[in-house]
This record gives structure tokens, C-alpha cells and sequence, in this order.
């Protein structure tokens, strides 16, 4: 057996007017929209209909607001079936009109009116017929009457009548109205007026005027700019997908901009303002500009304040993206100095979308420049100069070993920020024969020069005690021969030893069953920082004859820490220790010795 639903039509009603829209100032959006559906209605088959919207706004405190358009009306029954059925939407199917040539897709806009009214009073006529009053309560009760006389309409059109209810009369205010009207209806093609002023602009962004040259076009633009968002732009990029029935232009942002906000777009349907905010029309890597678009094939929500993210809106963003990319490849060819310009602005989008694009990686690896240990220079450059392109994925590793690797004639490039390692693991996809080269801090030491087999035995008992003494450090000592020559000591530390020490330290901190999660990744690992002593400084020739147990102590312990802050490496509690603990000491030597 089956059954209907019941519905509790105040309940919808409350439901929609009041939850649907994020704010009661859409009411004047859907009463315009409504409007302009009329309007074009009567286009359909007589294009050259002249259509205007008069509102009307409350002379005093508590009296009425009127909006007033000639589009085509309705009829008794249509106002029946369409303004007393939600979910239906008005004028279209019942005429026989393809929906996409309206506005209103869902047939409950004029419910929002009850966010600031307790009643709505419309008055139409549709052609020859006669004028017929629809009059609508929030409680979800409406009557129907024919008008004749005074009351009814001298012409084909729609009046649609607001008193606020108590609380909401600021929303009717006229400035509020004027300001509402002008927000959503300001690029609209055909006239709207506030209480006898027009708020309808000249060209909208979108259009070039007949006759308007680049440079005019460019300059209406750029002020556009400042005045809707705020900022004078970088660069203007024309945008359009036919498929969509989009046109628009993109604002390049003069300054940089947070990669992690969603970028919001001003977004027009049919010329009428659907959102400020609309999110989601371009790929995520494009956070460096700002569009106001128009389009009449991309489907709004329910509450017309976003677009519905459907195939054709992700073929929307992809286009769009393309014509991005497209406008920084050319910049490249046309404007070398503007590109790099670009570049230092929004260097994180383009490195974004190089992690993926072909074309992105090839303008990033021709024009970025990156920092390298034999100064900044693009990785094109890098390349044709050194061939290999060898890089440290860490920007401690990279501090590290910066002044070593330069001195011993190794170029090395800094990719420990973001997106760099990815990009340069990712430059062969882009030529096989690039060669490409990830070293770690600890790789150098196998790049430095060994000392002679007879050199290393007659040290092997200074190392022996050195390390004995860096055991407690968790460090591993070695002794090598490296430029520069004044600098006496390297601490090296890589991101996969960096990690496992990390994981032993928190192993100490958590109770047994972290613990031994914990241990299971270090378990067998031996891996050790390395604190390698530079033969050829001559402290550390100094250092190596040291015979006396307490002064070797202090000797080495203050060389590890010295490295330690060399490196930039955070000190622990012990590192702190023996700070404190080799520097006194020496101090105190020092003056026994002079006092001696």
C-alpha cells in the first residue's frame, strides 16, 4: 500500500525563506531576477521589446516597496500553478521556452521575500487578459482575485508589492535597496531604476565598446579593478569558453597572496550577479588572480549563490587554466622582465602548477632563479654551466654544507623550499638527458678528501678518545681534509637521520606501547650524525696532540657545538651542557695560564 507525504507548507515555507539564503538582501537578486525572466520572456518573440525595472522605495518608515517590470505577466491560471506550487519554476516550461534562455531554474525565489516581509502581493497581466492579484502569507496561505478599475494594470507587466515586517524595514531602506539593486543589476542590458535613478552601468567588464581602443579598454579595466576588489592589478587576461557562454577577464594580483585561501570570483548569470564569493571556478593552483566572468550555461544552486560543480564547470576550470598558462608562456616569449617580475610576486602558483605541467616546469627551470652554492642562477643556467644538477632537499642540509661544498668546487642547488625538491626529481620527464642529483648532508663526507692510510693510523688514538667522548652526543667522528681551511669543524645531519634520531627521542618520552610502535621503525638502524674535523684547519692539527684527558675533553666538546650553531641546529639540553661546561673550562685554563 503506499501513501503521500504530508507537508507542512508554513514548515517549507520557514524551511527555504529562512535556511535556504545565507542573507534576507537576495530578496531584491530574486524580485530582479524575476523581473528580467519576464522580460526576456517577451524577447523571445518580439526582440525588440524594450524591458525596464522601476522599484519603488518606502517614502516613510513602515510603507511600501514596489519592483515593476512590462515583461510578459501571467495569466489566472498560471498564477495558480506557479506562484502557489514550490519547486516550480515560473514562465518557462508552461510557455514552452527552453530554461536555460531564464534566470530562475527552481521556482522558489519568491520565497525569499519572506525574510523580510510577512506578505507578498503581486499584480500582473499577461497580455489582453485581465489584471489578477496573487496575495501571499508566510503561514503558507495565498487568495487569488481579478482586478478591474483603479486597481488593475494599464499595460502587460508585473507589480510586485513589500511592506517590511517589524525588524526588517532597514533591508527596504532606500539606500540599502539602491545599494542592493545596483550590486546585482548593474550590468544588466536594459534599464533598472531605484526610485527614478538608474543603477545600470555602461559596458561591463566583459565587453569592448564599439570603436574602444587597447589602451582605453586596458585603463576602464584597471579601474574596474580598483574599484570592485580592491587593488590595481598586474596584468588584465581575457577569458572565454564557449561551451559555457563565458566571457570574463582575470586579475592579476599586484601582491602576494595566501595559497592555502580559496580564491572567490564575481560571478554573473545572464548579466545579473550571482555571488561575490564564488569559489571553485578555477584550478586550486591559480590563487594569484581574481575574475569577474558572466556565463549562461553553468548551473547555480539552490540559493543562486554558488555555481554547481558539475562536468561542465570542471571543464570550465580546466579552460580557464589553459588560458592562464597560455598568458605566462607568452609573457616568457614577449616580456622576459615582466615575467620575472611575475615570477618574484607568485612564484608559489606557478611552482604549484609546474609539479604537474610540462609547460609550468619548463618556465621555472628557464627563468626562476634558484639559490645555489655558487650564487642564484636559474636552473637552465645551472645546467649548460655544471651539468649535473645536483641539490640538497633540505634547507638545513643545504646551510650545512653551503660553505664547504663551494670550497671544494661543488655546485650544489638549494631545493629545500617549497615544491623545489618535486620540481627538480621532475625535470628529466622534460629531457632524458638531464641529469639530476639529490645529495645529502651526509653524502658529502664521501666527498671529502681522506687522509694518507699513514696519517689516519698515527690519529687513530686521538679519534679513538674523540669518539668516546661524542658517544654520549649520539655523533659520529671523522676526520677529514677539506676547504675552507678556517673553519675547523662540519656538523652533518640529513633528513632520514634526522628522523630516526626524532623517533629515539620520543621513544623516551611515550609510555610502553608508543614506545614500541616507535621502536619497530627504528629497530636495526644505526644511522648517526656526523661531526667531521677538518685536517687541514690548523686548531684541529693543534687539537690532535692533546694529550691530557679533561683538556681533550673540553676541546672537542666545544668544537661540536661550535659546528652545531655553524650548522644553524637547535641545542639540546646537553649540547647546552657542554657550552657551558668547554667554554668556562677553557676560560678558566686561559687565565690560569696567563696569570702563570
Amino acid at each position: 500500500m503506499s501513501y503521500t507525504f504530508h507537508v507542512d507548507l508554513r514548515g517549507i515555507v520557514d524551511l527555504l525563506s529562512h535556511h535556504l539564503y545565507a542573507s534576507p538582501r537576495v530578496y531584491v537578486r530574486e524580485l530582479m531576477q524575476n523581473a528580467v525572466d519576464a522580460i526576456t520572456a517577451v524577447r523571445v518573440t518580439r526582440p525588440e521589446h524594450a524591458g525596464t525595472i522601476e522599484i519603488r522605495t518606502p517614502g516613510q518608515p513602515g510603507e511600501p516597496l514596489t519592483v515593476t517590470d512590462n515583461g510578459i505577466g501571467l495569466t489566472e491560471p498560471q498564477v495558480h500553478e506557479l506562484l502557489a506550487t514550490i519547486g516550480r519554476s515560473s514562465k518557462r516550461d508552461d510557455l514552452g521556452f527552453a530554461r536555460h534562455e531564464f534566470l530562475g531554474q527552481f521556482g522558489i525565489g519568491l520565497l525569499s521575500c519572506f525574510l523580510v516581509a510577512d506578505t507578498i502581493q503581486v499584480r500582473t497581466r499577461c497580455g489582453d487578459n485581465p489584471t489578477v492579484e496573487w496575495l501571499g502569507s508566510s503561514d503558507g496561505s495565498y487568495q487569488v482575485r481579478v482586478l478591474d478599475g483603479d486597481d488593475a494594470l494599464d499595460t502587460p507587466g508585473t507589480v510586485v508589492t513589500l511592506r517590511p515586517r517589524r525588524g526588517a524595514e532597514e533591508w527596504l531602506l532606500p539606500q540599502t535597496v539602491r545599494e542592493l539593486a545596483t550590486l546585482y543589476g548593474s550590468m544588466l542590458p536594459f534599464p533598472v531604476r531605484v526610485d527614478g535613478e538608474p543603477v545600470t552601468a555602461g559596458l561591463a567588464p566583459w565587453e569592448t565598446g564599439e570603436g574602444e581602443a587597447p589602451v582605453a579598454r586596458r585603463a576602464r579595466l584597471l579601474s574596474y579593478a580598483e574599484e570592485a576588489f580592491g587593488f590595481t592589478p598586474f596584468d588584465v587576461i581575457d577569458l572565454d569558453v564557449a561551451e559555457a557562454g563565458l566571457r570574463g577577464v582575470a586579475f592579476v594580483l599586484p601582491m602576494p597572496s595566501n595559497p592555502a585561501a580559496r580564491a572567490a570570483h564575481r560571478v554573473y548569470l545572464k548579466q545579473m550577479l550571482l555571488s561575490e564569493g564564488v569559489e571553485g571556478l578555477l584550478p586550486d593552483w591559480a590563487f594569484f588572480v581574481r575574475c569577474v566572468i558572466d556565463t549562461s550555461e553553468l548551473r547555480p544552486t539552490a540559493s543562486r549563490e554558488a555555481l554547481y560543480d558539475d562536468a561542465l564547470l570542471a571543464q570550465v576550470r580546466d579552460e580557464l587554466g589553459d588560458r592562464l598558462r597560455g598568458w605566462m608562456t607568452r609573457l616568457g616569449t614577449v616580456d622576459e622582465a615582466r615575467l620575472a617580475q611575475f615570477l618574484q610576486i607568485h612564484y608559489l602558483g606557478v611552482k604549484a602548477l609546474a609539479v604537474h605541467d610540462d609547460e609550468m616546469l619548463r618556465l621555472v627551470e628557464q627563468w626562476w632563479p634558484y639559490e645555489t652554492t655558487v650564487g642564484p642562477m636559474s636552473l637552465a643556467q645551472f645546467r649548460d654551466t655544471y651539468g649535473v644538477v645536483r641539490y640538497v632537499p633540505s634547507l638545513d642540509e643545504f646551510r650545512q654544507i653551503a660553505a664547504v661544498a663551494s670550497a671544494q668546487g661543488l655546485a650544489v642547488v638549494n631545493a629545500g623550499y617549497v615544491y623545489d625538491a618535486e620540481l627538480l626529481a621532475r625535470l628529466p620527464s622534460l629531457d632524458e638527458k638531464i641529469a639530476v642529483e639529490a645529495l645529502s648532508a651526509s653524502d658529502l663526507s664521501t666527498r671529502l678528501e681522506e687522509l694518507p692510510p699513514g696519517e689516519e693510523l698515527r690519529l687513530r688514538s686521538f679519534l679513538v678518545g674523540a669518539q668516546r667522548i661524542m658517544d654520549r652526543f649520539g655523533v659520529e667522528v671523522l676526520i677529514r681534509a677539506f676547504d675552507p681551511a678556517g673553519l675547523p669543524a662540519l656538523y652533518l645531519l640529513d633528513g632520514d637521520t634526522a628522523l630516526h634520531i626524532d623517533m629515539q627521542r620520543g621513544q623516551e618520552q611515550v609510555d610502553d606501547v608508543w614506545a614500541s610502535i616507535l621502536g619497530s621503525f627504528t629497530a636495526g638502524r644505526t644511522d648517526r650524525p656526523q661531526l667531521v674535523l677538518n685536517h687541514r684547519n690548523p686548531l684541529i692539527r693543534q687539537t690532535v696532540t692533546v694529550t691530557e684527558p679533561d683538556l681533550a675533553v673540553l676541546v672537542v666538546e666545544g668544537l661540536y657545538v661550535q659546528a652545531l650553531l655553524l650548522g644553524r641546529q637547535p641545542l639540546r639540553p646537553v649540547d647546552t651542557a657542554a657550552l657551558n661546561q668547554s667554554f668556562l673550562g677553557l676560560l678558566g685554563r686561559a687565565m690560569q695560564g696567563g696569570a702563570a
